[in-house]
């Protein structure tokens, strides 16, 4: 085992391997929940795009999943969570004393990660494989405050709440599956750190389904191997016609009728830190605004798919869910800045990829009371660049109305 550092958790821990070289470029995206109305078009133009042949008809690359009871597999996380917490009994621990603004944003996690808790004989992770039949149902529980039993209705252990949990591979720095496959068939690209299964290698030992917190490793019975999200890679190297050569975002971003979505890639630099660049929206949104939060961040994978928690749900499990930074994420959101505000209009404008905005001030059209809080708005115009810091969208705070003349027809 080797020790790397995880700025999500704030310090070292052991990974099965060295940290890699870095210098490099690494696929990230945000997802802002408080937006998402489960309408599973990102589930669908993934499924239409990449599992749609024999053998992958319960694989879900992109999922869209019900809390706090649904999953897909079937209780995913907290079956490992319980597992966790059955080997490292006082590891919910975080220590906000020690938060520091790059590499330890969220202070530092006292207890041990999936790496750590494995035991180190026939398993280098902690993990689990799951039943058939806990694959079967993508959404069940889907719109479900309160759970269901056959036996009848039951009063709620809770007030009534949910929200929509959208999920793909998180192509981790430190990839679990990576780390636990025997065959090293499962590999993390330099140029965008996408992480990907070589399918001449694998031979279906499953290793990385066990190993995968986020259980987005999954097998494929007709071919007796693994296969995984790939983050649309041949968009991202810009081989799709509509990019014009340029990188491009997912199908499952693009598609997403309720604009929760932005994709980027970000510049990590030797230490394995992002490299200061406030004006990438990732950047921006992760380590500036601190608004978008990684899911179950004391997994110790470095997940780089981030959440803007919901505003609604209790914090005790947003807590568990994305760490100690929900409190002031959840703050921000909901009394965002001027900036924040004019960053949060770039979310589905374009299928470009955005590696750097602008704003143009406008002038003030509104005060507003949110909380007790006096929140000025101004119609700011953001501008969205691409690689080659040219121009590609440019969209106002304010959205335009327009009316049309004369009387409307109606039946």
């Amino acid at each position: 085992m080797a020790d790397v550092y995880n700025w999500h958790l704030g310090r070292t821990m052991s990974y099965p391997y060295p940290a890699g070289p870095g210098g490099g470029r690494q696929f990230a995206a945000v997802f802002n929940i408080n937006r998402c109305i489960s309408c599973q078009t990102c589930s669908m133009a993934c499924k239409s795009t990449w599992t749609f042949s024999p053998g992958q008809e319960l694989m879900w690359w992109n999922n869209v999943e019900s809390k706090p009871f649904g999953g897909y597999p079937l209780n995913w996380d907290v079956n490992l969570l319980e597992m966790q917490a059955d080997r490292d009994p006082d590891g919910q621990v975080w220590n906000p004393e020690a938060r520091r603004e790059v590499e330890a944003p969220y202070g530092q996690f006292e207890g041990k990660t999936i790496f750590e808790t494995a035991n180190g004989k026939d398993q280098v992770v902690t993990g689990y494989i799951p039943s058939n039949d806990d694959w079967k149902a993508p959404n069940i529980y889907e719109d479900a405050a309160t759970k269901w039993a056959k036996e009848g209705v039951e009063l709620p252990a809770h007030s009534g709440w949910f929200f929509y949990l959208q999920r793909i591979c998180n192509h981790c720095t430190y990839p679990a599956c990576l780390a636990a496959c025997p065959r090293k068939a499962i590999y993390k690209r330099e140029q965008d750190g996408v992480v990907l299964i070589d399918q001449e290698r694998c031979r279906g030992y499953r290793k990385c389904v066990e190993a995968c917190p986020y259980k987005k490793a999954m097998y494929r019975p007709t071919t007796r191997t693994s296969e995984k999200c790939i983050a649309c890679y041949p968009r991202l190297e810009g081989q799709d016609p509509l990019s014009d050569g340029l990188p491009m975002e997912t199908r499952c971003m693009v598609a997403c009728v309720g604009k929760i979505r932005l994709q980027g890639l970000v510049q990590v630099g030797s230490d394995g830190l992002w490299v200061d660049d406030p004006r990438n929206p990732m950047y921006y949104l992760v380590h500036v605004a601190k608004v978008a939060l990684p899911l179950y961040p004391q997994f110790g994978t470095q997940p780089n798919v981030y959440y803007i928690p919901p505003r609604w749900v209790p914090r005790e499990y947003l807590h568990q869910m994305f760490g100690p930074g929900t409190d002031a994420a959840i703050d921000a959101y909901t009394n965002p800045s001027r900036e924040l505000l004019a960053v949060l209009q770039l979310f589905r404008v374009t299928q470009k990829i955005i590696f750097a905005f602008d704003i143009i001030p406008g002038p003030k059209v509104a005060d507003l009371n949110i909380g007790g809080q006096k929140q000025e708005i101004y119609d700011d115009t953001v501008v969205g660049l691409d690689s080659q810091g040219r121009e590609i969208v440019r969209v106002p705070v304010m959205e335009p109305t327009f009316q049309r003349p004369g009387k409307l027809n109606s039946i």
